[in-house]
């Protein structure tokens, strides 16, 4: 049986491959796009519809075009990219809980997919070498992306409460990468000279920018439900991701690392909130049995075949001998005035 697909936030870059993907799917009878700005770029055959999930006529766009699945692709994860924290907030929570306030109120939806992420773990010392669906955070993020997350999936329980008969998947991605996305960890590894917690090499995972597509398409055809963790096989250390991509590194006790990082996002060089500092000292991985068992999806990349095809496409490192020379004299004082120096060189994209 056909479908009528909504897909939210479809002016960004994988919400608009999303939708363009669907709407060649045979399975698939119509795709609606919504966002606040049209697409950049060609979305196929996507009907789109210049609509603001933070406003309630979400809910006449759903019903006029008779959508019976919903997929929640308007999750913000870097807030320079809408213009502040602010916006981020709004559009992530604001805009969650007026979408399923409509979906609840449809008499025609019948299926929500909602992209989330990994971050709802958080990253501590204490966290277990892989987290299950059914863990929680052992320390609750403390703001911006993470936050938000979490908020927005608690949203989704309620939501599923009041609307017992809904079909809901909610996907927890590990850092998406690739050669044409852009997010925060890409802005990190195309950085001239990689800041590192010092005494630390956190273990990250990648999910490949096709495969979170490929598993978007699945999640939103298919009939999977529940919550599930999606990754690359194996993992990635901070110190091989930096020499994948052939950037030196300088050690920061985690205090300076967070200062920098926060230096780096008022540059608009890269975007880090001390959640995002954690993870880069204490990483995270994911359990992925439930995406093969549940979801049934098998990822392409591994989480090395994802960063090397994403490292590809990073440019010469800035001359850094000096540089290195300099942050090995010292750890903090030192070391934190050449990231100051440097962060600004260049960026390699």
């Amino acid at each position: 049986m056909g479908s009528v697909v909504l897909v939210t936030g479809v002016s960004r870059y994988l919400g608009g491959l999303l939708a363009r993907r669907l709407s060649a799917d045979p399975s698939v009878d119509r795709v609606v796009g919504v966002d606040v700005i049209p697409p950049a770029k060609d979305v196929g055959d996507v009907e789109f519809v210049r609509a603001d999930i933070r406003n309630p006529m979400i809910g006449r766009v759903i019903e006029s075009s008779g959508v019976d699945t919903v997929v929640h692709m308007n999750v913000i994860a870097t807030p320079t990219f809408v213009g502040g924290r602010t916006p981020q907030k709004e559009i992530n929570v604001i805009g969650t809980m007026q979408l399923l306030a409509a979906c609840q109120k449809s008499s025609t939806v019948r299926r929500l997919v909602v992209k989330s992420s990994a971050a709802v773990y958080g990253s501590t010392p204490r966290d277990p070498a892989m987290f299950t669906e059914d863990m929680s955070a052992k320390r609750t993020p403390s703001g911006g992306f993470g936050k938000d997350s979490i908020e927005v999936e608690g949203y989704v329980r309620g939501y599923a409460r009041r609307r017992p008969d809904t079909e809901i998947l909610t996907l927890r991605f590990a850092n998406i990468i690739g050669p044409r996305i852009r997010t925060s960890i890409t802005d990190y590894f195309n950085l001239p000279l990689i800041p590192a917690p010092l005494g630390f090499d956190a273990r990250m995972q990648f999910v490949h920018e096709d495969d979170a597509i490929s598993a978007l398409v699945l999640a939103t055809t298919g009939d999977a439900t529940g919550v599930v963790n999606l990754a690359g096989d194996g993992v990635v250390t901070v110190l091989q991701a930096a020499s994948i991509v052939g950037r030196p590194v300088v050690w920061l006790p985690l205090s300076a690392a967070g200062f920098v990082g926060g230096l780096a996002r008022r540059m608009g060089l890269a975007d880090f909130s001390p959640d995002q500092m954690s993870f880069l000292a204490f990483g995270r991985g994911l359990d992925t049995g439930r995406m093969r068992s549940v979801l049934g999806f098998e990822p392409t990349f591994s989480s090395r075949g994802a960063f090397e095809d994403f490292a590809r496409t990073v440019g010469p490192a800035v001359p850094a001998a000096a540089i290195v020379g300099d942050a090995v004299s010292g750890v903090a004082g030192t070391a934190t005035s050449a990231v100051l120096r440097t962060l600004g060189t260049g960026r390699g994209h």
